[in-house]
């Protein structure tokens, strides 16, 4: 899972309000050059829409994000995520993820969070919010005591087309998380050729780095 979301460098942070915008979103990025995606869960149609992608695009690695208990963890797993995230780190959700074989990222943003995080075997953590908790300066900070351990983060958060490359040179950066090219606007008005021609953009960006 780490070495296909290292391979692209970008998570495309979906919020979807409508289960009937899950294909044609997928075909969009998939169109686009993404075969990785996270669905939150902040809304209703997270759960089906996680089921819609999982049973028409197998060949998408796909994510449950924004999973603040267990119940969600075990949804977003029934519903074929195979891989989470949360905002923050909760030992319960990453128990639970645990028990149903979801692989699993926990946010952290402090060196007690990051050595908690080592404390439970996590070793793929979310950064955020990465540019409100100081961007690249303070992920590098991060890293110094941490990154021996082979410890990769996933920074969230302020990140977009004009400072992912700020990002992903860092090595100790597996990939970055951002929603512009799956902005909630573009998916309501149905703007999947700019989606695509976005996303073309961001991965070429990425391999420039």
């Amino acid at each position: 899972m780490i070495e296909r979301i290292e391979r692209v460098g970008i998570v495309p942070v979906v919020v979807l309000d409508r289960v009937e915008d899950a294909v044609p979103l997928a075909e969009a990025l998939l169109a686009g050059g993404l075969d990785v995606m996270e669905i939150t869960f902040r809304t209703a149609a997270a759960e089906n829409a996680i089921r819609e992608i999982a049973t028409h695009f197998p060949e998408i690695l796909l994510g449950a994000g924004t999973l603040l208990n267990p119940e969600q963890v075990r949804r977003a797993r029934g519903a074929g995520a195979v891989f989470g995230l949360a905002p923050g780190l909760n030992p319960a959700i990453i128990e639970t993820a645990r028990a149903e074989g979801l692989a699993f990222s926990p946010g952290v943003m402090t060196p007690s969070e990051v050595e908690h995080a080592l404390s439970l075997d996590c070793n793929l953590l979310k950064f955020f919010p990465a540019e409100a908790a100081g961007g690249t300066a303070m992920l590098k900070s991060l890293a110094g005591p941490y990154a021996h351990t082979g410890m990769r983060f996933i920074p969230t958060g302020g990140i977009g087309s004009k400072n992912l490359g700020d990002y992903l040179k860092l090595p100790f950066v597996a990939a970055i998380g951002g929603s512009w090219m799956v902005d909630k606007s573009l998916v309501a008005a149905g703007q999947w050729d700019e989606i695509t021609r976005l996303t073309r953009e961001a991965l070429a960006s990425a391999r420039l780095t």
